[in-house]
This record gives structure tokens, sequence and C-alpha cells, in this order.
């Protein structure tokens, strides 16, 4: 008998084996990559519905004589060009000075805001960095400002600056005898201060967290060292902390200027929808111009001329602050 020859069968490939002796999984690789994307996609599909898509829309009106009477069709508004933006920066119109006005008020404002807000969150998150009785509770008491709803934050802050049954008149006039008679925070030039005390109150705490967050990361040992070397506290701060905290302000400083000068809910809340001169900050003067007044053209105008002049401060800010610390490296 002869026998048949069979042609040899090819033994299956065998998927290089894993380091622990499975079969590495081809698509496993693709799939980490993609995840994050997939898991961001819906942040960012709202993103672009709240703030992009209206940010689009409000610079193609700032192009358009949009007034009340095109509220139902904006499309059918006439073409202005540049001439809300015109009106917005002529600074000998009634406009454009009170536009200027309330800028220079914003800008005066966010600064006393910021320097407030970075200080005691600063000094206080120093101050509870060593151990001692009750910090716990401190640190907690400290977060309240920043964990309360900012709606119910400033009503409460508006009843306590009334003039007549409020709590800082009471304390003030009544118990302390300062002043004549009981003065008027929430009208004339008082509202300025008011204001700033209720932006700081409010603010600050987030800059506690945040140095407290950047003072877990210097190490004890340079404090260790420098003490020994005969190094008292306020050395300490400003050769250890404060350069240890440059990257951390740097944010945190940019962060607290784009809140402040941005702010709408708590001047609204505060004052309603017409603010003393005093304190008329740029976001409730640009909402009074243009719901107020039913000009949603010259509204949009000033409002792309704030975010220009933000995006701008922004990129000086960052263009320098980095260079400052590639320097510093070096």
């Amino acid at each position: 008998m002869t026998r048949t020859a069979v042609a040899p069968q090819r033994e299956p490939a065998v998927r290089k084996a894993a380091p622990g002796g499975a079969p590495a999984p081809r698509r496993s690789g693709r799939r980490r990559i993609a995840l994050p994307y997939l898991l961001l996609l819906p942040a960012l599909l709202l993103e672009l519905l709240v703030h992009l898509i209206p940010m689009l829309m409000g610079i193609g009106m700032s192009f358009k004589e949009l007034t009340q009477f095109y509220i139902r069709d904006w499309s059918a508004a006439p073409w202005a060009g540049l001439d809300n933006f015109a009106v917005s920066i002529d600074f000998d119109a009634p406009v454009g000075q009170a536009l200027l006005r309330s800028f220079l008020t914003t800008c005066l404002f966010t600064v006393l805001s910021v320097a407030l807000c970075w200080f005691l969150g600063t000094a206080a998150a120093i101050f509870l960095q060593e151990e001692f009785r009750g910090r716990g509770i401190l640190r907690t008491l400290f977060l309240v400002p920043y964990a309360l709803p900012v709606y119910t934050a400033v009503i409460t802050w508006a009843f306590m600056f009334q003039r007549d049954n409020g709590l800082i008149n009471h304390v003030l006039h009544d118990q302390l005898g300062i002043g004549d008679s009981p003065a008027f925070w929430l009208i004339g030039d008082n509202s300025f201060w008011s204001l700033l005390v209720v932006s700081v109150w409010k603010g600050w705490p987030f800059a506690f967290l945040t140095v407290m967050a950047g003072l877990q990361n210097i190490p004890r040992d340079m404090y260790e060292a420098a003490s020994l070397d005969g190094a008292g506290v306020l050395k300490q701060i400003r050769h250890i902390t404060l350069p240890s905290l440059r990257p951390v302000n740097q944010i945190l400083v940019l962060v607290l200027f784009l809140w402040t000068f941005n702010d709408f809910n708590t001047p609204f809340v505060l004052f309603g929808e017409a603010a003393p001169e005093a304190a008329d900050l740029i976001s409730l003067h640009i909402y009074q111009s243009s719901f107020q007044t039913w000009n949603f053209g010259t509204g949009s105008a000033m409002s792309v001329l704030l975010l220009l002049f933000l995006l701008v401060v922004t990129g000086v800010y960052l263009l320098l602050t980095t260079r400052g610390r590639k320097t510093s490296d070096v």
C-alpha cells in the first residue's frame, strides 16, 4: 500500500503573550486612547451650546442695529457695520462717557478685590499651616462663604446694609456711636465699598483654599533648615513660601481677576437692575445698555470690546509671568 501524502497543516497564529501569560488584546490600546475623548464629549457639546454658540451670536449682533423692533426676527435688523463700536468708544458722547466711567470703576474695584482676596487667603493659609487645637474648625469656618450660594449670601448682605434696620448700622451707629446718623450703604459713594466688602467676603476663601493646597507641596525640611540658620518667620515667608507659591499665585491671580471683572451676580443681587454710579460695574452696565434701552446691538458691541480687553490682558499677563518664571529659573 502506498501512503497518501498529507499536506502539513499550519498552526494557528499565536498572539503574542503578555507578561502574565495571557494573550495581549489588540484593540485595548486604541480603546484606552479613545476613552478620555468619549468622556469629554458631553462636556464639549455643552460648552458649545452654552458658551461658544451664544458668543458667536453676540459677535454677529454687534454688527447690526438690533433694537426692540427686530426682536422677533433678528435677521431683518439692518446692517450697522462698525457703528455700534464707534458709539461705544466715542468718549465725547454720553454713551461712551458712561462706558468709560464704568470701565474705570470696574478696574479699581477689581484691583482692590483681587489684592484683598489674595492677601487674606494667603495670610489665613500660612497661619493654619501649623498644628494647633481647633485648626480644623477654623478651616471649615473659613470655607463657609465659598460654599454658600451666591444669591443667598448677597441677599443676606443686602439686608445687613439696610439703613434703618440693618445690622451694620445697628453696630456702628447704635452701639458704637460712629457717625451722626445711620449711613446709606446701598446708594451714593458708600455703595462702592459695600460691593467691595461683599466681593472680598465671597472670594477670599477660594484664594485660601488654593494657597493652602499649594503649601502642601513645600517640603518642611526647607523651613527647618532656615530656622536652624536663624531665619525668622517673616524671612521664611519671603524667601521660601512666596517663591515656592509663584506658580500657584500665577493662576490664582488670573482666575480671581477674570471672575471679579466679569462678576454680574453680586452687583445685580445687591443693587438690582439699576446700580448706583459709584458701583456701576461694566457687566451690569452692559446689561442695562442692552435690556433697559433695548439696544442689543450697542450692548453686544460693548461685550465684544470687553472680551477683547480680557483676552489682551490675559495674554500679556501670561507672557510676562511665564517669562519671569523662566528668568528666575535660569
